[in-house]
């Protein structure tokens, strides 16, 4: 049997567990015969202690309990119950019968006091009572908890809800709405009832939303589902996007004559309004980012081609023409490396921004990839038309660019490929725009070039030639060859500047006019520079250590690599490596280099000059030309460029030239080194005006080593100082 009761109806007697204690082994024994014969089921416990661990052992339904005892008295015995079993009742049977003892029984649980000796009759009678009542309780008890959670469990799935529950009148009026309407749209529920529920509806989904109730078809197995957008209240979001589900109700099984009074008996229409703004911000964000690109917020390459495919057909159905252009942004590896990513990242969006307002409206620019730009020009007239947009575009990136405290410039090198001209599909427009860009950084970018036929040509043949330049680089087909720079009074060589050539395995020995410009375009500069000063380096240290101690390697180096921020510590890596005196070295850059970016290069240059490395302008003349920048330098040789030299001649306006150089050079300390002097006339000239040092075919075009040091060895080790 368990040891709950046996519930039966009111007034019969009711069989359950009972524990009888007392210390008094004959009132035990004969008040457990007693229970037992009323059909309970009795444990006895002699004393308190006997007690104790029969309630740890067995749960019971009813404790009879003396309250005098020598060990543990009743009043223990009762607090122990009402701990580890709250539902068991405790009767009093005890011979102690002052106020005191009654009322303090009375206040631990007891639920009646019997004195002893007691009238058998009289003890059953209380305990059939005690259990009845108990067991009424405890029913009622079961009822109202059944009752209580199925209330609880209705507003929890009504009022709390992920969802706004609602009810429409025919009208589509509210009769109920849950409270989820307050923390999802900021209503009340009050202010709701009895208005149209297009009062909440966005105007945008009105008619929509409306009309939805009065389609046909709605039915319970086949209910109403849309999404609408509804109106928020207060500070919140405007709009909020929710899909909702509306069932009909049955008016004949609806219990309308309920004496309801929240208007829920007029009810013809319930149902749910689930939130679904994120899903369908999340839709919109993931639309977005598939054909968009997050940094700039342009579209995409994607979404470009989309735009290019449509554009051509419409072009080709109304016989129009389009253009294609491709930009690549110029110097903008160098800022990224220099000044990091994000800084390179709002480089972007401040060129963007600037992009952007060059454009016609129904134009479409979008980020490639990296520093990559494409316009699509739809509907244009003629070249012309994409010849100004090109220089509104090239115009608009010439103005600095404020960066945090830095002050940065780049440039641009637009290629443009027009419909049906340049190609009549989207991937050869692309690619034809691509080619032409190309070109124009081969010609010295920040510029803008139409695509034609012959550069097909020349791309397949550049391709050609990159291949066999990256294969150059780990054959060692790439040769230093040197020409002498000679003392003007002495005759004496004091320098040797580096030159590159190329043996090519076909075509022979190619000059650098024929590879340079490729491998600073496919940014193999650096790495043909750096091949190009280690063999140098280890040539020229060999004579330096066989006895020529002053003699000067000159070498000339690339943008990427001076503009590069490891440059200086590069540089003086490779001379430690081959144990080259830095002051034996002179590096020749250009003009423009510098003038690109003077803050940095100018940083980079007195880093060299403290450490000894001499520093020379090359071809002086064709670029800035300006003092401004000459005398803020830690520059030790102006190169004239060839050009101003083949001039000379009498009366002619490069001779003038040569003239201001050398003069301005003597007024600053510096040494002259006049490039392509060929003939007598050059020469005497040169002298004359008290030019330092010559070189040029004059004296021979640059040799490989065997034969320069052959005539090394001819030549006095110690070179006349200036």
């Amino acid at each position: 049997m368990t040891p709950a009761s046996i519930e039966k109806t009111p007034g019969e007697q009711q069989a359950a567990r009972i524990l009888v204690v007392d210390d008094d082994p004959r009132l035990l024994a004969s008040l457990s015969s007693l229970l037992e014969q009323q059909g309970h089921d009795v444990v006895e416990a002699e004393g308190g202690k006997a007690a104790l661990r029969a309630i740890d052992d067995h749960p019971f339904d009813l404790a009879m309990l003396d309250l005098r005892m020598p060990d543990v008295d009743g009043f223990d015995l009762m607090e122990k119950l009402a701990k580890v079993q709250p539902d068991c009742g405790a009767i009093v049977v005890s011979g102690e019968s002052s106020f005191a003892a009654v009322s303090r029984a009375l206040r631990r649980g007891a639920l009646d006091y019997i004195r002893k000796p007691f009238d058998p009759e009289e003890l059953l009678a209380i305990v059939n009572s005690v259990l009845t009542k108990r067991s009424l309780i405890r029913a009622h008890e079961h009822v109202s908890m059944r009752l209580e959670k199925s209330e609880e469990l209705h507003r929890y799935i009504v009022n709390s809800s992920p969802d706004i529950v609602f009810m429409l009148d025919r009208q589509g009026r509210f009769c109920f709405v849950n409270s989820k309407v307050e923390s999802l749209l900021g209503y009340q529920q009050a202010e709701l009832i009895g208005r149209h529920f297009r009062h909440i509806l966005d105007n945008r989904d009105l008619a929509r939303g409306t009309y939805a109730l009065t389609g046909p078809n709605i039915s319970a197995h086949n209910p109403r589902t849309l999404e609408v957008r509804l109106k928020t209240r207060g500070s919140r979001k405007a709009t909020r996007h929710f899909e909702i589900t509306a069932f009909p109700i049955d008016a004949e099984t609806w219990p309308h004559d309920n004496g309801d009074i929240s208007h829920r008996s007029a009810a013809r229409y319930y149902g749910t309004a689930r939130d679904v703004t994120e899903r369908k911000e999340a839709e919109a964000f993931i639309n977005f980012q598939a054909y968009h690109d997050l940094l700039t917020r342009l579209p995409n390459r994607a979404l470009f081609k989309d735009r290019l495919d449509l554009a051509i057909t419409h072009a080709r159905r109304s016989k129009q023409k389009l253009a294609v252009m491709f930009l690549d942004l110029d110097r903008f590896k160098v800022i990224n490396d220099t000044l990091g990513h994000a800084m390179g990242d709002r480089l972007l969006q401040a060129v963007t921004h600037r992009l952007e307002q060059c454009l016609r409206k129904g134009d479409t620019l979008s980020r490639f990839g990296g520093d990559e730009f494409t316009l699509l020009l739809p509907s244009i007239n003629s070249h012309e038309d994409a010849r100004q947009i090109s220089k509104k575009l090239i115009k608009a990136l010439r103005e600095p660019f404020q960066l945090g405290s830095h002050e940065v410039f780049v440039g641009v090198s637009i290629g443009i490929a027009t419909y049906p001209e340049a190609g009549d599909s989207m991937d050869q427009l692309i690619q034809n725009a691509d080619i032409a860009m190309y070109h124009v950084k081969a010609r010295g970018k920040d510029g803008y070039r139409f695509f034609s036929e012959t550069m097909s040509v020349d791309t397949a043949d550049r391709l050609n030639l990159e291949r066999d330049l990256r294969l150059a680089l780990d054959r060692d087909e790439l040769r230093v060859f040197y020409q002498p720079q000679v003392c003007s009074t002495t005759n004496r060589v004091v320098g040797l500047e580096a030159l590159v050539r190329w043996e090519h395995p076909q075509q022979g020995l190619l000059y650098p006019r024929d590879f340079l410009p490729l491998a600073e375009e496919t940014k193999l500069i650096s790495r043909l520079s750096e091949r190009v000063l280690d063999i140098a380096c280890r040539d020229v240290g060999d004579w330096i250590r066989d006895g020529h101690e002053h003699l000067r390697l000159a070498v000339n180096l690339s943008p990427l690599q001076v503009e590069h921020p490891r440059f200086v510590s590069t540089l003086m890596d490779q001379l430690r490596a081959h144990n080259f005196p830095p002051g034996n070295l002179e590096i020749e850059i250009t003009e423009n280099v510098i003038m690109k970016d003077l803050e940095h290069i100018s940083q980079k240059l007195r880093e060299l000059a403290a450490l000894g490395v001499r520093i020379a302008i090359d071809d002086f003349g064709t670029g800035y030309s300006s003092l401004n920048y000459i005398h803020r330098l830690p520059i030790h040789t102006l190169k004239v460029d060839q050009s101003f030299v083949r001039g000379i001649r009498s009366g002619e306006d490069e001779a003038c030239i040569v003239n201001a150089i050398i003069a301005m050079a003597h007024g600053l300390r510096l040494e002259i080194v006049a490039e392509g002097v060929e003939t007598d006339e050059q020469l005497a000239y040169l002298k004359n005006l008290g030019c330092h040092q010559v070189q040029g075919f004059y004296y021979g075009p640059a040799r490989p080593k065997e034969m320069i040091e052959k005539s090394l060895g001819q030549i006095p080790a110690r070179a006349a100082s200036f």
